[in-house]
């Protein structure tokens, strides 16, 4: 899932950029990695109802650490967009709808969450009703009503504040481009929501949006009342109606989560509350992280990572059960920005990038996450396989005397020689660092100049998030998982000219006719829509080449001894948290 945008550095989870039935107790999935078929089932469940079956054999008690080298960069609601900000979000926040994980595989199923309903479609399909549950509390006993869903959707316009968020709502609902949030002259006024009454939200769209419902799962849609907005402190505070509330929250450092007392588990059909919080550590070192989760030594015997396991920790691996295992639906990508490298540097680029070499240094598991040759991963329908000429996620680049003196000499024909090639990096953390060290090394030796800008890792999605940053490489999303199973969660939003302005473009591409050919994709009916993408796929990289196709992302993340039920999440290529428990309190 993007929104699942994914982003981060090399080998870790390139963490946007990534969305119960039949549980086992096992602390592992068994045998799931193999299967790309998890996310690709469009299935629903309108009459879903709380509570959500019970886990077998879970315990309830203690608390579950997670020891992260990555950083969600906000928990804010309204903001929160990357793969794993959204996935511990769920612990929080309730939206209008969620996926529950089905059989064995985990196979996503869209149900109502805090709606009663899927939501109800107009005959023209520019207005959606949803049914809302009652008798819903905030953690502190007050009850939810239905104008904070619609105060949640208006403070989602306010972008110049909230600019890491989701923005399907600018594209697709009434007045989008034109609305800018609550705090704007006459924001009060939106005509593209309204509560007849307090069971009762209207959408209203500007043009047909019929995934609104998948949508309508993501942390934006939490109810959040305009009395409680405190902007961009919210995060500090934010209103949880999910089974755990903050406790305390230091951004790039850690997160504590405690039992919300007033959650309404009868009303919820996906989540539990089986142990009493979470201690969420964050800018972790990812190689003694990862080993003592494996070691699961007194109490990391609680904790786990969200990291794909580092392939030189391989051989400590003595128990397979402590590996989540799962397909993701996400390709990692390795992006160019089309306003500042030519298509023929583009291309050299895509010559001279040492693919094998990268996949080692950056410590790529050779089981896991398989090269990749196009944007759509096998994980979401209207994915066909397809190899354009050296564009298959392999090869020794420049790593090859060769090539390299080729894309040298081609440099020097096309005028470009010693063109720079900038990015920004994590000074502060070994892999991102071993990775830009090898990368420039290689591009200069096929004729390229580098500059590679040091950040701290705790800042890194805010210096490559911003779309007019001063650097022509490795712009986020630097790799996307799917929102929802469908192409129309990747190229429109990803590939369309006014995704610059919505802050999720892939190489900054700006053409008319691109924009074209993925509107008139998207005004197919969804079943016709998955004969077309392949082609949109392919056209991209084709003729644009905006970005290196590096692999299609699949969970292999770490888990302590005691930890139950530790399953993947193939709506979101991470550990499903809600519905785990200590096997030992």
């Amino acid at each position: 899932m993007q929104w699942k945008r994914i982003t981060a550095v090399a080998a870790t989870v390139m963490l946007a950029a990534v969305a119960c039935g039949s549980p086992s107790s096992n602390s592992g999935s068994k045998g799931d990695s193999g299967n790309l078929g998890g996310a690709q089932v469009k299935a629903t469940d309108p009459t879903a109802k709380g509570p959500a079956p019970d886990v077998d054999g879970a315990k309830k008690g203690g608390t579950i650490t997670v020891l992260s080298d990555v950083t969600p960069d906000t928990f804010d609601p309204t903001a929160i967009y990357y793969t794993d900000g959204n996935q511990i979000a769920k612990l929080m926040f309730r939206s209008l709808t969620q996926y529950r994980l089905d059989g064995p595989d985990h196979k996503p199923v869209l149900v109502p969450d805090l709606a009663e309903d899927l939501g109800t479609k107009s005959a023209d399909g520019l207005t959606w009703t949803f049914k809302l549950k009652q008798g819903i509390k905030y953690m502190d006993g007050t009850p939810v009503k239905a104008a904070d869903y619609a105060y949640a959707i208006k403070r989602s316009f306010a972008h110049d504040l909230y600019d890491a968020g989701p923005t399907y709502q600018m594209q697709f609902f009434l007045d989008g481009e034109k609305y800018k949030g609550p705090y704007a002259a006459g924001g009060a006024d939106y005509k593209g929501v309204e509560t007849p009454d307090d069971h009762t939200l209207v959408i209203h769209l500007a043009k047909k949006f019929d995934d609104l419902p998948y949508y309508a799962a993501f942390p934006m849609f939490t109810p959040i009342p305009q009395a409680k907005d405190t902007q961009k402190n919210y995060e500090q505070h934010p209103m949880a109606t999910g089974p755990y509330m903050l406790s305390s929250y230091q951004p790039g450092s850690e997160l504590k989560l405690v039992k919300n007392p007033n959650w309404d588990a009868n009303s919820d059909p996906v989540r539990h509350q089986y142990v009493d919080g979470f201690d969420f550590k964050f800018s972790q070192d990812l190689i003694k992280a990862q080993r003592q989760v494996l070691a699961s030594s007194g109490p990391d015997a609680d904790a786990l990572n969200y990291s794909n396991l580092d392939v030189s920790l391989l051989p400590e691996v003595k128990d397979q059960s402590q590996l989540i295992k799962g397909p993701s639906p996400c390709t990692i990508m390795y992006t160019m920005d089309t306003r500042k490298i030519p298509l023929e540097v583009r291309k050299l680029i895509a010559k001279a990038h040492p693919y094998d070499g990268w996949r080692k240094v950056a410590g790529l598991n050779p089981n896991d996450d398989p090269p990749a040759s196009t944007i759509l991963p096998p994980a979401v329908p209207g994915f066909e396989k397809y190899e354009l000429p050296g564009l298959n996620g392999t090869g020794k680049g420049a790593e090859d005397d060769a090539v390299a003196a080729e894309v040298k000499s081609e440099l020097a024909k096309l005028g470009k020689s010693n063109f720079e090639l900038s990015w920004y990096y994590s000074i502060d953390d070994k892999i991102s660092t071993q990775v830009t060290q090898f990368r420039k090394q290689m591009f200069e030796k096929a004729g390229f100049k580098v500059r590679a800008i040091g950040v701290p890792k705790a800042k890194i999605r805010t210096f490559t998030g911003d779309q007019n940053a001063p650097v022509n490489i490795g712009k986020t999303p630097t790799g996307w998982c799917s929102d929802w199973p469908s192409g129309t969660s990747w190229f429109p939003v990803l590939f369309r000219s006014d995704a610059i302005a919505l802050g999720n473009s892939v190489g900054q591409l700006q053409d008319k006719a691109l924009d074209a050919e993925i509107d008139a994709v998207t005004a197919k009916a969804p079943d016709e829509q998955l004969k077309e993408w392949k082609n949109v796929d392919k056209d991209i990289l084709e003729k644009y080449l905006p970005v290196l196709p590096l692999y299609y992302s699949q969970s292999n993340f770490p888990v302590g001894k005691n930890i139950g039920h530790a399953i993947n999440d193939p709506t979101q290529g991470l550990p499903e948290f809600t519905s785990l428990y200590l096997k030992q309190p």
